[in-house]
């Protein structure tokens, strides 16, 4: 049975935070930014955007144009589908970015 995007959001945040990281939960309702990410983790200076989907799900076109803007802005964006999709936090690694390639990536 697949994850909902429920529980992937509560194992990101808890695998997180057992790694030192301050977790925001941006709950979505009126008066918010649209497309703003599901959660904003915090830790030594660095603040990364986290976007919170079911696996197979996919980004709206405002999650899309609110992750240009943060990454834009200098800042970190994750497309989070598992755990696994935020591991690299710990490691100094980066995901890659929208229309980025191999090569610019290695270029940050």
């Amino acid at each position: 049975m697949a994850a909902n995007e429920t529980a992937v959001r509560r194992q990101i945040q808890d695998y997180l935070r057992w790694n030192g990281w301050t977790v925001l939960y941006h709950l979505q309702g009126l008066g918010s930014y649209r497309g703003m990410s599901d959660l904003q983790a915090l830790k030594d200076s660095r603040s990364v955007w986290i976007e919170v989907k079911r696996p197979g799900g996919r980004q709206s076109e405002y999650q899309k144009k609110f992750q240009q803007m943060v990454e834009a802005a200098g800042f970190e964006y994750v497309l989070a589908k598992s755990v696994e999709d935020v591991e690299h936090l710990g490691d100094g690694k980066r995901q890659m970015r929208i229309g980025e390639t191999e090569k610019k990536k290695a270029r940050r």
